[in-house]
This record gives structure tokens, C-alpha cells and sequence, in this order.
């Protein structure tokens, strides 16, 4: 949880000058994010650089996706896969451990080039395999890699500012993040009616596994919660033309909870059906996750035994989804 006092709102940084050289700007934008990652573990982001029309076109698709039959779906079911690639049904994952099932459809898939063919070696490890996508609905996989691909280039811009943060040389997980082990998630919430029960929700309270999560909301919805210092659940509503930052559990482990992964959730008693996507952007599935030395001190003792990113991802995933 943060470090500071609670929280009460998820603050706003402008990346218009994310590729900035000049020391005095980089620095500015620098802190702005050391603050929202010590004080709240979340952050919106505007001038992110990703076309408004590229979500419209990928939301066009998760549509149609959602809307086919669910015994075509079921047809690439993530239970057919060792990766847990695939369509997850409604209730068939569970965040919460107390919880009792996720009120949300979802689709999973990770690196694969744009073009067909393309191809690129890719050290995946313990998470190989390739992604599966519904042949009933060929234009959908070209929606969803397009957004991927543009989220991908985001989220390498933002890990040296995250470097800088930790007061760590800009280049620090270049060599760790080679081959971009980032999970997207198109996501469909049903409307939730009827009386409140916290146990079966859009998605149980959790953290997020993976460095951070950049996050696209469907505009108009409010669905996202996060909890502060206090256990009060703060709204983290969309905001036109911003995209949802928020870390994760491999970006705590490493900084041993100085940058910490912030508990949320998200009920969509809206009415209406609600979409949302994230992308999980880890560290490579060989990397070892180990406190940065900068980060334990004799009042700080080391909390995490070292695990292998992929070794985590996957017990994670397993836990999930039961398999």
C-alpha cells in the first residue's frame, strides 16, 4: 500500500514530453511519477501518444468477439492451453481468494508480430507457446495486436522513467525486458444488477502480478476502485484521453514494497455492458526477481525469497484459474 498519507485522488501526468532529452524536463516528469508510485501506485497518463480510433476499432472488435456463440469461444478456451492463452468464460476466474468468481469474460494473448509473416525469436521459457484466436472472426486478431503493439511502445518508454525513479541508471531493465513478456486482457463486465455481494464482482480485490499494468477504460463507465492506506475504495472513473498506470507485484518485489502494487477491483453496476483492456507488462520469464539492493536497509530488511518472473507468473495464473 502507499507509503504516505491515504489517498484520495489518482493523480494525472502529461507524457507529452516522455522523449524529452532536456535533464530539467526529464527530471520534472521523473518526480511526478516517483510521487504516484510511492503515495498511490496508480496514475493516469494523457498525451500518451495512441490514437483515439485505435480503441474505437479494437472495442468494434471485442463486440463482436464477445457476441459470438459460447461454444465457439469454448473452442479456444484458456484450459486448452499450458499458457493460459485463450477465451476465459464468465466466473471461471477468481481474483479474490475469498471472492467467489470473477463476473467477466476475457480473451488472452502476448508478443506476436503484426504481420503473420513476420516471425521473431522470443525466449519465452516456462511461458511458451503461441497465441490461439477465434477463426470465426479473422479481422479480430489484427484489431487487438494493432492496440497491443502501440501499448508495447508505450510501456518501454515508461520503464526508464521508472529506473530514474529508484534513482537507478535509465537503462537498468533494458537487458531484462528484451523480449517484452507483456499479457493483454480484452475484458467484458456484464452489468451487475440485484442486491451487492462482494464475493462475486467485475473482478475481485487483488493486485496485478507483472511490473504495471497500462489500462484502457471504456469511456462513461465507472468500474474501477482502489483501496488507500485508510481500506477506503477510491473511484478511479475514465477520463478522456488518458490511460490508467498502475504497478505490480514483480515491480514490489524487486524495489521490496518502496514502490508498492496497489489492491483494486471493478463492479460495473452501470446498467450497460462495459469493456475494458489491460496490458500486463512484465520483466522476461527468465529474469530473477530480487530486491534492488538501493532498496534494503537495516530498516527495510528484504520481505521477498528471489523466484524466477516466470515461475511467478505462472503460479499466479494457476491459482487464478484453478489449472
Amino acid at each position: 500500500m502507499a507509503n504516505g498519507s491515504p489517498f484520495k485522488v489518482i493523480p494525472i501526468i502529461d507524457l507529452s514530453d516522455i522523449a524529452s532529452t532536456d535533464p530539467v524536463v526529464r527530471q520534472k516528469l521523473v518526480g511526478e511519477i516517483k510521487h504516484a508510485c510511492m503515495e498511490v501506485g496508480f496514475f493516469y497518463v494523457k498525451n500518451h501518444g495512441i490514437p483515439s480510433e485505435v480503441f474505437e476499432h479494437t472495442l468494434a472488435m471485442m463486440r463482436k468477439f464477445f457476441d459470438l456463440p459460447v461454444e465457439q469461444k469454448l473452442g479456444i478456451e484458456n484450459t486448452k492451453t499450458p499458457n493460459f492463452k485463450g477465451y476465459s468464460p464468465i466466473l471461471s476466474g477468481n481474483n479474490d481468494p475469498n471472492g467467489a468468481g470473477d463476473l467477466q469474460e476475457g480473451f488472452e494473448f502476448g508478443f506476436e508480430p503484426l504481420e503473420a509473416h513476420q516471425s521473431e525469436a522470443r525466449e519465452e521459457g516456462i511461458m511458451a507457446g503461441a497465441n490461439i484466436w477465434p477463426t470465426q472472426l479473422p479481422e479480430f486478431r489484427q484489431a487487438a495486436l494493432d492496440y497491443y503493439h502501440k501499448a508495447l511502445n508505450l510501456g518501454r518508454l515508461l520503464f526508464p522513467l521508472f529506473a530514474l525513479a529508484l534513482d537507478l541508471p535509465e537503462d537498468f531493465f533494458a537487458d531484462k525486458t528484451k523480449d517484452s513478456a507483456a499479457l493483454m486482457r480484452l475484458l467484458y463486465y456484464p452489468p451487475q444488477f440485484g442486491e451487492v455481494d462482494d464475493r462475486v464482482i467485475g473482478i475481485g480485490a487483488h493486485t496485478d502480478w507483472e511490473c504495471f499494468t497500462i489500462l484502457w477504460q471504456q469511456p462513461g463507465i465507472q468500474a474501477l476502485q482502489v483501496l488507500n492506506s485508510s481500506k477506503e475504495w477510491i473511484d478511479a472513473p475514465p477520463i478522456e484521453g488518458t490511460l490508467v498506470i498502475n504497478l505490480g507485484d514483480e515491480l514490489a518485489r524487486w524495489t521490496n514494497d518502496v514502490f508498492t502494487s496497489t489492491v483494486h477491483r471493478a463492479i460495473n453496476r452501470s446498467g450497460v455492458r462495459r469493456y475494458s483492456i489491460p496490458l500486463f507488462f512484465g520483466t522476461d520469464y527468465d529474469v530473477r526477481l530480487e530486491p534492488i539492493p538501493s532498496c534494503v536497509s537495516p530498516e527495510r530488511p528484504a520481505k521477498y525469497e528471489g523466484i524466477t518472473a516466470g515461475e511467478y507468473i505462472k503460479g499466479r495464473l494457476s491459482a487464478t484459474y484453478g489449472h
